[in-house]
């Protein structure tokens, strides 16, 4: 019996902050791999996911929103979203209906319509989205530039998820695996727990906490048990920053572990211990050696 020949092939998945990107990710991956959080831009990273489909792998690049770069920290980002969509099989650019974000989706589309890969447009939101102004979006959307397929999908419920997935899995070139089938996300795992803490930031902190804020991965080690330990910098330009990090009689930073050392142990399927400490540095974002290590590659 022939076993079919395997695929494997790079899906850029791009949009405006906030259309759903990460979630998608995780919905097409089966599991939480990037963050996702009601912030936009807070994807620093080239996230990655691995989604299986049959004898097909597909790397998802989950590519930071690309916005109009203002500070070097928006550059870095930017600068990753596009390499992310160079070496792709494919394109999907996920839009929101709802918000649409024109001053952000325009220059996309421009940027996608001489583009030679193969481009699928994603509608999120089909569950909240009424359908006369969904289908008159994607005509318009269509107009613009050439998309293999579209399709209507919710990032959140999964509805048509699974319809996108097998048509990416189509698109893939036949080739070898480039990952371990077990393997759901190349992110490396201090990259990963970095994140999942600075995404605990954002939601106990959204309102108080602008985005002067970054979490390095310090120590990652595992403990003659098994258990890991890991340590992370939490750093903020201001000292007032600080403060509310760590909130009354250091309340808050305990909050914000407690629920990322619950998460890490979930993910990783071992126990975490996790220490974190809060660090004062005014011009980080213009500091090489942070950049790299949130995995960025540094943008003059």
């Amino acid at each position: 019996m022939n076993e079919a020949p395997t695929q494997c092939g790079v899906v850029a998945v791009i949009g405006a902050p906030n259309a759903g990107k990460s979630t998608l990710v995780n919905q097409l991956v089966g599991q939480k791999v990037a963050i996702t959080s009601a912030k936009a831009q807070t994807t620093r990273a080239r996230m990655l996911g691995l989604a299986l489909f049959g004898p097909v792998q597909m790397i998802l690049v989950d590519t930071p929103g690309i916005f109009e770069p203002r500070r070097k920290l928006d550059r870095a980002m930017v600068s990753a979203a596009w390499e992310g969509a160079e070496s792709a099989d494919a394109i999907v650019l996920l839009v929101d209906p709802i918000k649409q974000r024109r001053h952000e989706l325009e220059p996309l589309l421009e940027a996608l319509a001489g583009r030679p890969e193969r481009k699928i447009l994603v509608l999120n939101k089909v569950d909240k989205a009424k359908k006369e102004p969904l289908l008159a979006l994607a005509q318009e959307l269509s107009a613009k530039v050439t998309f293999e397929e579209i399709f209507f999908v919710s990032a959140l419920t999964g509805d048509g998820v699974d319809e996108l997935k097998e048509a990416l899995a189509k698109l893939m070139p036949e080739g070898p695996w480039m990952y371990p089938e077990d393997q759901v996300s190349d992110a490396p795992e201090r990259l990963l727990a970095a994140e999942i803490t600075r995404e605990q930031l954002y939601q106990q902190l959204h309102e108080e906490l602008p985005y002067d804020s970054a979490v390095r991965p310090e120590q990652y080690k595992t403990r003659p048990d098994g258990s890991l330990e890991i340590h992370q910098q939490i750093v903020v330009a201001r000292d007032t920053q600080r403060g509310i990090v760590l909130g009354k009689g250091g309340q808050r930073i305990k909050a914000i572990g407690e629920a990322a050392r619950k998460e890490l142990s979930e993910i990783l399927g071992v126990k975490v211990h996790l220490f974190l400490h809060v660090k004062v540095l005014e011009n980080w974002s213009e500091d090489k050696e942070v950049f790299e290590e949130m995995g960025l590659d540094w943008v003059r």
